[in-house]
């Protein structure tokens, strides 16, 4: 019995001690070891401390920046990157910062982002909180195989082909956009209103119509849902991930779960339903949804239902859910900071307009002409470039890697920071915090000289699928705006552009609209 006794304390210490070793290990031995490894190769940053790391600093410099708004100016870099931009000002373009017990290396150097945009084996995405997972956990997360697999089988419903049908859906929540606006108008046919929500409406609109076709009003409530997710995503993401934390019934971890499984409950109904009618063999609809599963069923045919190939039911699920989330946030931001934009230079949006009426008159807008819109393009990839979606990257370094001059060790992240590269006199020039659609007269090959300076949608193998997609909608929606409406910012306009999960305006968007005389 005292023997038993004995091996079952000796089995508990040893655990107690391998527990604390992993924790010691963790918040402290690692760390160390990796700051000593960087700081070897010329890397500076702060020194690392326990736990936190630079969190608390980072959080601290971003609440106060993002306390009042900022004075109306494109260079949004202070306040949108605030810690970064002081963290690479102190310590230089490749410096590296911690988040948590993580030290994080910034590459600004367009040669070195491509490198690691081309590397995708090598450089990885980094482990997300796994409640951050319940938000979207499809193409944009997955590594390796699985992400292969899914790029392969996803890619039909993106083809310009598919695209070009789905133009028509676009009109359509376009089109309603205009009609809810010129109801709006007062006697004198102006307006002033906050045109953010109506621009998330659209993306969201669009979104719904295109993936889920006739089911669209169950999508738009399972979009409504997602919103809710993407809000507490927010909260979860602004704090410093702690394994096992998620399992501690907050209530925004409860919410986010039971959102989850409503989500799960009714994306699942739909999928069967549309899975039934394929087997048997009705036409496939021509949404995302349709088009997904039709290439699904085929790449399971061709290698005879084995089990190991295509998606199951939650992938096609994830993959809806991701549907949502990248087009609506991404495009929403797009179209709201080109109303700012060409609402502060009404220069460029009387050039803008003028071409769209040479093009197209008062007539609705097709494919080709969408085409050939070369001003609007261009002030498009001048938006990007200023108000990218997404201000940064993060990538993982599993292996030790090397990476130009740098050995990068395992456990270390990189951040690829797209709004500083955006922003870099260096590489853009002297006005570079300046809106100059001009520069992108040639294209973008020429704007950048032919570095990799300008990748609002990412870059390499795992470019962002949706980007035609986006564009279109975009270049749609501001060429029916254009048509029918000239718009300024009101004197109740509040520019504060505020780095989330994309670059939202954080008191909203109010511009005044004026109708434009039929043609």
């Amino acid at each position: 019995m005292a023997t038993t006794t004995a091996i079952i304390l000796f089995t508990l210490m040893i655990l107690v001690l391998t527990c604390a070793w992993r924790i010691l290990n963790w918040v402290w031995l690692k760390p160390k070891k990796l700051e000593k490894l960087l700081r070897e190769q010329g890397l500076k940053g702060n020194s690392y401390r326990l736990l936190v790391g630079d969190a608390k600093d980072l959080l601290k410099m971003r609440k106060e920046a993002t306390s009042k708004p900022m004075s109306l100016s494109d260079d949004i870099v202070p306040r949108v990157f605030t810690y970064i931009q002081h963290s690479v000002a102190k310590y230089g373009k490749n410096s590296f910062m911690w988040f948590g017990p993580v030290p994080r290396v910034n590459i600004s150097d367009p040669e070195l982002i491509k490198d690691v945009l081309n590397k995708n084996y090598d450089f990885p995405k980094p482990q997300s909180n796994p409640l951050v997972k319940l938000l979207a956990y499809g193409l944009v997360s997955l590594e390796g195989e699985q992400w292969s697999k899914h790029r392969k089988i996803i890619n039909p419903a993106f083809h310009l082909e598919k695209l070009k049908i789905m133009l028509p859906i676009f009109f359509k929540s376009c089109d309603d956009l205009i009609r809810k606006w010129d109801i709006m108008l007062s006697s004198d046919g102006t307006c002033e209103m906050d045109v953010w929500p109506f621009l998330q409406s659209l993306a969201s609109d669009v979104i719904s119509r295109t993936a889920f076709g006739s089911s669209y009003e169950e999508g738009k409530r399972i979009f409504q849902l997602q919103t809710e997710q993407a809000e507490l995503t927010k909260k979860v993401i602004a704090n410093v991930y702690i394994p096992g934390w998620r399992f501690v019934p907050t209530t925004t971890h409860r919410r986010m779960k039971e959102i989850a499984r409503d989500i799960k409950a009714s994306l699942t109904d739909m999928i069967n339903k549309r899975e039934i009618a394929l087997k048997a063999g009705e036409s496939t609809k021509d949404d995302l949804l349709g088009i997904l599963l039709e290439s699904n069923h085929k790449e399971k045919e061709e290698h005879g239902n084995n089990k190991n190939v295509g998606m199951n039911l939650d992938d096609v699920i994830e993959e809806c859910k991701l549907f949502y989330f990248a087009g609506q946030e991404t495009t929403s931001v797009l179209l709201v900071w080109t109303m700012v934009l060409l609402s502060r230079y009404p220069d460029w949006q009387a050039r803008a307009r003028e071409e769209v009426i040479q093009v197209f008159g008062n007539k609705k807008p097709d494919f080709d002409g969408l085409s050939h819109l070369k001003i609007v393009t261009m002030i498009l990839y001048e938006v990007l470039r200023l108000y990218p979606p997404v201000i940064m990257l993060g990538r993982s370094v599993n292996e030790d890697v090397k990476l130009g001059s740098l050995t990068l060790p395992a456990g270390v992240e990189i951040s690829l920071p797209i709004v500083l590269v955006h922003h870099d006199c260096e590489l853009w020039g002297d006005d570079a915090k300046v809106f100059n659609p001009g520069r992108f007269s040639e294209g973008v090959l020429k704007a950048t000289n032919g570095r990799n300076s300008f990748f609002p949608f990412g870059g390499g193998p795992r470019i962002c699928i949706g980007q035609i997609f986006s564009m279109l909608e975009a270049k749609m929606a501001i060429t029916l705006i254009l048509q029918h409406f000239s718009f300024e910012l009101s004197p109740s306009y509040a520019h504060a552009p505020n780095a989330v999960i994309t670059l939202q305006p954080q008191y909203g968007a109010h511009i005044i609209l004026r109708k434009v005389e039929e043609l």
